[in-house]
């Protein structure tokens, strides 16, 4: 894991005032979508397919900082849109950064160059730069040649002037395991501070509905992609998380974790779904139905999604709810997961065995044992 040391303070300690007061339901990471206006036309992304007067608008700075303290979490995601589309987005950056909250300005890197003067290398700014795979994976997936190799030169340059940086891959149904694990050590080469990874979910705008992952191949997917995982991949993401994509940890979605707030209000129940918006974050908390969200509830739109929006949460408060968690987790951090998984190979991917599982349907877990 590569977090830094401050974030998971700060993460921590928000985590502890919230248990002391009692809190069950509480953000760690707030979604915030200045526009939804965007220079690409990704195949798996429903953004874009909103309105053109919509495409138009966009938050003000004061808006997204009355949201920033309204949420009170203690990290923060841009995602688009793109944000750098917006006309005042160095404005938002600098208030939200004076704020002291871990931003992270979710970009597909096309602008990034040319704008790097106009932000100032901050502990609490981190530029996340879309990447969904090797070059000719990543380009198809945005629906443009020549993204890939424009995203690379902007991490290098962003990181030449000083800037923290992470990728953001999002898998689809054809990944292969020995391209993205070789892609994972470019990635690594070009010294970025993490990775963080997601399998797709199926946003119902989309224009490509075909290549998004169902749970069982997800783990499959992941199982393989992360068997034996060099130690010098560095993922911006919870041990827990990781071994929950892999299938190895049971979590049930917290989607008041990650709440979205956009150009209609606070979006329920989370940034994958779009089934309404509340006017304040208060009214988002306490009217949202959230039983009736997540695999738990055996809503038929959530028995797919891994997407870390909603079980990264889940991973912290794992780690975070109990000494056996947090033991864990800890074991996780230090030693990594069990070694002996088999991965893939260069002459295809050498099927993983299904994690054992114990009389309740849960994995079992050597590291906790």
């Amino acid at each position: 894991m590569s977090v830094p040391v401050g974030q998971m303070l700060a993460v921590l300690r928000h985590v502890a005032i919230q248990r002391l007061r009692g809190t069950d339901r509480y953000p760690l990471v707030l979604m915030l979508e200045p526009l939804f206006r965007c220079n690409l036309a990704c195949g798996g992304c429903g953004k874009i397919q909103h309105p053109t007067e919509v495409l138009r608008s966009h938050l003000t700075p004061e808006q997204c900082f009355q949201a920033v303290d309204e949420c009170g979490a203690p990290i923060v995601s841009i995602p688009g849109g793109e944000p750098l589309l917006h006309p005042q987005i160095e404005e938002i950056v600098t208030g939200i950064v004076a704020r002291k909250r871990y931003l992270y300005l979710c970009t597909n890197a096309i602008k990034l160059e040319e704008m790097l003067p106009r932000f100032q290398p901050s502990p609490y700014l981190a530029f996340s730069v879309h990447l969904d795979g090797p070059r000719e994976e990543h380009d198809h997936a945005v629906c443009r040649e020549g993204i890939y190799d424009m995203a690379v030169s902007a991490i290098r340059a962003a990181r030449r002037a000083g800037f923290r940086v992470t990728t953001n891959s999002t898998l689809f149904t054809d990944a292969d395991p020995v391209r993205y694990r070789r892609f994972f050590d470019d990635v690594m080469a070009l010294g970025v501070e993490g990775m963080m990874v997601s399998p797709g979910y199926s946003y119902a705008k989309a224009p490509d509905q075909e290549h998004f992952l169902p749970r069982q191949r997800s783990q499959t997917l992941f199982r393989s992609l992360l068997a034996n995982a060099p130690r010098r991949w560095r993922f911006n993401q919870s041990p827990v998380f990781l071994e929950f994509l892999k299938g190895a940890w049971d979590l049930e979605c917290r989607p008041w974790g990650t709440p979205t707030y956009n150009l209609f209000g606070w979006q329920r129940p989370c940034y994958l779904l779009d089934e309404g918006y509340a006017k304040t974050f208060r009214e988002l908390m306490e009217e949202t139905d959230w039983d009736a969200y997540g695999r738990a509830s055996g809503n038929p739109k959530c028995q797919d999604c891994m997407v870390h929006c909603g079980y990264e949460p889940a991973a912290v408060e794992a780690t975070f709810g109990s000494l056996r968690g947090l033991l864990g987790t800890a074991r996780l951090m230090i030693f990594g997961p069990p070694r002996g998984q088999t991965g893939p190979t260069d002459q295809g991917s050498t099927p993983v065995a299904e994690p054992r599982r114990q009389p309740n349907g849960l994995p079992a877990l050597p590291i906790l044992q």
